[in-house]
């Protein structure tokens, strides 16, 4: 597998940036749903309670509905950081998972989570 090849002060700065996101989703998450922990990574959107008149169901079915997409995109944000955490522990960080060459810098800073170059995202999402 390749190894990374950035300077060790990138890599401090992305690792930083990615604890930071990381934190932040986490709390995210904790406001409208529970870890479940049978699965890693996994979170539960708590239905709502606001009683049993028909507008008051009606309005506990809509914030459920308008959270679970909610919960799904920053489930998987917060699964890409973890992974882009792991990579930067295990030396592999900054490589594209395609073509095994260096992602730009540029491209790791606007998006740290990042684990493909431009060419090959482009080429895999017909981009080109």
């Amino acid at each position: 597998m390749a190894k990374s090849t950035f300077s060790k002060e990138f890599l401090t700065k992305i690792k930083n940036l990615l604890i930071q996101e990381k934190s932040i989703l986490e709390k995210e998450l904790d406001k409208f749903a529970k870890k479940n922990n049978h699965v890693p990574g996994d979170y539960n959107s708590s239905f709502p309670e606001y009683g049993d008149k028909d507008d008051e169901n009606a309005a506990e079915v809509a914030e459920y509905a308008a959270e679970l997409p909610l919960e799904e995109s920053f489930e998987k944000t917060l699964r890409d950081n973890v992974q882009a955490i792991k990579r930067l522990e295990d030396g592999t960080y900054g490589v594209c998972k395609y073509c095994k060459k260096p992602i730009d810098e540029k491209r790791l800073l606007a998006r740290p989570t990042s684990n493909a170059c431009v060419s090959c995202k482009k080429a895999i999402t017909q981009e080109i």
